[in-house]
């Protein structure tokens, strides 16, 4: 017998919270892989440092990281290497980061 603090079941909260773990793509493994490194033009890789080719998804990262790492460099918005429109995303394939799952 459960005293009236004790929760008999799982609560409502706890098994969104796993179906919400187990459907979100948090970016590990293959995925995440392919858009941390800009393979696939799904995901954050937007921008590329002309110098170290390190990706980062937008203007204000890369000058912070330009900042930090090329301090000696003046920063020019324009030698950015935008990577998506470099090439063209595939559609059919699910995007990495991206909140849902194809297995539903």
């Amino acid at each position: 017998m459960t005293g009236k603090a004790k929760p008999k079941k799982h609560t409502a909260k706890e098994i969104a919270s796993k179906v919400d773990a187990a459907t979100t793509n948090r970016g590990g493994g293959k995925a995440g892989l392919a858009d941390r490194s800009g393979i696939e033009k799904g995901g954050h890789a937007k921008y590329e440092c002309p110098h170290c080719k390190v990706t980062a998804p937008d203007i204000k990262s890369m000058q912070i990281h330009h900042d930090a790492r090329h301090p000696k460099i003046p920063f020019e918005e324009s030698k950015l290497v935008n990577r998506h429109a470099v090439s063209v995303p595939e559609t059919s394939k699910g995007r990495p980061g991206i909140r849902g799952s194809l297995k539903k």
